[in-house]
């Protein structure tokens, strides 16, 4: 049930107007050069699937410029010579001269293995992966299958490949919201949830309230949480949903 229908339609309306726009540069880790290589899904499809490995126990903005400074490391960045490498190489790019990774032996081995999935299952071409106007769970489902990839990275990258890079689906169905940072705080507040609403509940939640696309409602929570729903000291009464939010209503 749609607990606040005025703040389900600023999040649809925020996320439309993403959808519409042009194949957008997502902003991963903040520098430069990294961020360039991550969103080159042309040339370098694989730098994108790397990325969604290395995003586990550390945070996002160090995952994300990992591509690059394997890059630097390597000397280049193409399928081909990545696919040349030993995962003792890989390691040894991994470590030396500094770990790029808190976990560097266990994603040192997810790397290797996506390396020789994308080459036996894929064609060596990783953006072979979401190619095809496939359904959103036949994505979701693909990235799955890369060791170190769960449900919560395997939909955001199918969402980000879908709004910000604008890739053909037939389907939005299985794209669920994100859940954790700032997502969940702004679904818990605005619908007045339970506190105790675990990822679950909040994934169900967002597809009962928009089933055709669940995570279409996550660029507009975000930006509400970024700029005005913060954890301490919210800035409710600039928000734009501040005669809506069910956190706003119930501390008057």
């Amino acid at each position: 049930m749609d607990t606040n229908p005025k703040a389900t339609k600023y999040f649809l309306d925020e996320g439309e107007r993403l959808l519409r726009s042009k194949m957008t540069h997502h902003t991963f880790s903040g520098n430069t050069d990294a961020d360039k290589l991550v969103n080159n899904i042309e040339n370098y499809p694989h730098a994108f699937v790397i990325a969604c490995i290395m995003d586990r126990q550390i945070k996002a903005e160090r995952a994300w410029i990992i591509p690059y400074k394997l890059k630097t490391r390597i000397g280049d960045f193409k399928f081909k010579t990545l696919s040349n490498l030993s995962e003792d190489e890989i390691k040894r790019y991994m470590t030396k001269p500094k770990d790029l990774h808190r976990y560097s032996a266990i994603m040192t081995h997810n790397c290797f293995t996506a390396i020789q999935r994308i080459r036996s299952q894929f064609k060596g071409d990783a953006s072979n992966i979401w190619k095809g106007n496939l359904s959103s769970a036949e994505i979701v489902y693909r990235f799955l299958q890369f060791d170190g990839i769960g449900q919560k990275i395997a939909t955001m990258a199918t969402n980000i490949l879908i709004r910000d890079f604008k890739v053909k689906v037939s389907d939005k169905y299985s794209v669920d919201i994100s859940i954790d940072g700032l997502v969940p705080r702004v679904m818990k507040r605005v619908y007045g949830l339970s506190k105790k609403a675990d990822s679950t509940e909040l994934i169900f939640f967002a597809r009962s309230i928009n089933p055709e696309y669940p995570g279409i409602l996550d660029i507009g929570a975000w930006h509400i949480g970024r700029e005005w729903c913060k954890p301490k000291n919210p800035k409710c009464t600039n928000c734009p949903l501040a005669d809506t939010c069910n956190f706003m209503i119930s501390s008057i």
